[in-house]
């Protein structure tokens, strides 16, 4: 009988011992299922929280760059200039970083020959448009003359900019004066038929990009010319004094060089303001 008691008591602790185990099987796949979800969650919040820093980050570096260029104005870069781009500089330092870009200013040169204006449309040349009130701040074409002139079929042209073209020694001037820095084209002419109309104001620059300075040309009649100057603005007053300037011929200084010369009618900006 005790042989009989002895082995029902060993399968009775043998099963108890499965179900035991199989209990604690099943409390370590729990353990470890909560674990890994545990762990999911945490790595949920974590990229939650990464995702969010990434964004605020974002949103304050938008706010940096909404404050720095404030608006209704664009970002203007002004490239240092100096004696080794083998220009003459006049130091003036440089304009604002920002420049507005909507409405339009009046610019007006007071000459020797009458009052020349012109409408500078500043959404489309905000940065030149910026330079030239700048520079009228500055007086830096005050007491200046325009110290070339172009002639010919297609291409009628009066050029001036040059701080340097001052007095009776202008005509001895080589024309590559400046300010202290060069910018950026802008607004160069989509019309491959006639890109520079008559009353145009155009930039001139060296034919390299970023090279635009103070120096421009007005053109008395339709010019054609590669679409590579900034058109700045558009005569409305006094486009009638640039034709007979340029009708008058000139003396042929520049025609082994740039071509044209000195203009034998000369014009002399007495005052330039920007408004």
């Amino acid at each position: 009988m005790s042989s009989i008691k002895d082995r029902q008591r060993a399968a009775a602790r043998a099963r108890l011992e499965k179900e035991m185990a199989e209990r604690a099987a099943s409390a370590r796949k729990r353990r470890q299922r909560q674990a890994i979800i545990g762990s999911a969650i945490a790595v949920v919040v974590i990229a939650g929280a990464a995702v969010w820093i990434v964004s605020a980050l974002k949103k304050d570096d938008k706010k940096t760059t909404a404050s720095s260029t404030p608006a209704g104005t664009v970002s203007c870069t002004w490239t240092p200039a100096d004696d080794s781009s083998g220009g003459k500089i006049k130091d003036v330092g440089t304009p604002a970083a920002n420049a507005p870009n909507t409405g339009t200013s009046t610019l007006t040169f007071d000459t020797n020959l009458g009052k020349i204006s012109a409408t500078i449309d500043l959404s489309k040349a905000p940065c030149t448009g910026a330079s030239f009130k700048y520079l009228a701040e500055k007086k830096f074409l005050d007491n200046t003359k325009c110290h070339r002139l172009v002639n010919e079929d297609s291409f009628k042209v009066l050029q001036c900019g040059d701080p340097f073209a001052t007095g009776k020694g202008y005509r001895d001037t080589d024309g590559t004066g400046g300010p202290s820095y060069t910018m950026a084209e802008e607004n160069l002419p989509t019309d491959t038929n006639n890109p520079y109309p008559a009353g145009s104001i155009a930039m001139a620059n060296t034919g390299a990009a970023g090279s635009t300075g103070s120096q421009f040309f007005i053109c008395s009649e339709d010019t054609q010319l590669s679409a590579n100057y900034t058109l700045l603005g558009t005569i409305t007053t006094g486009l009638d004094i640039v034709k007979e300037v340029v009708k008058a011929g000139d003396d042929g200084a520049f025609d082994s060089s740039a071509g044209g010369g000195h203009p034998k009618k000369e014009l002399d900006i007495k005052t330039m303001t920007v408004s």
